[in-house]
């Protein structure tokens, strides 16, 4: 009985370990939607740069990239959340701090971009 007991408790274990690394792959896959959302705004403001006025390209763009903003927060967000529900039993965790840094330094280039967008002619 003790070994169907153990056996059990390493599959549960396992199943942990596989959540927290789906939860990875989930994390870089919202962070693969939001620079695809990024790189159609910037597409777009390239695109139809001669439309008339010139600030509708611009706004398009900017709701594009404000998008993926929103996207990459979500995706910490929901990352951070998971990790904290799951104790990692043989794997290293990502860090939560690595999540965030990784987070944020998509929204300042992000947010970047978006001034390059309204500041260029």
């Amino acid at each position: 009985m003790a070994d169907q007991e153990e056996l059990a408790e390493d599959r549960t274990n396992l199943a942990e370990d596989r959540t927290v690394l789906a939860n990875e792959r989930t994390f870089a896959g919202w962070l693969r939607t939001g620079l695809a959302t990024v790189g159609i705004g910037l597409g777009f403001n390239v695109l139809f740069k001669t439309i008339e006025p010139a600030w509708v390209p611009k706004a398009i763009a900017t709701t594009f990239l404000l998008i993926g903003i929103f996207i990459f927060i979500a995706a910490e967000r929901h990352a951070c959340h998971v990790l904290d529900r799951l104790k990692a039993h043989a794997i290293d965790k990502f860090r939560r701090v690595n999540l965030r840094l990784i987070t944020w330094a998509m929204v300042a280039a992000t947010l970047a971009l978006i001034v390059g967008i309204w500041m260029l002619a």
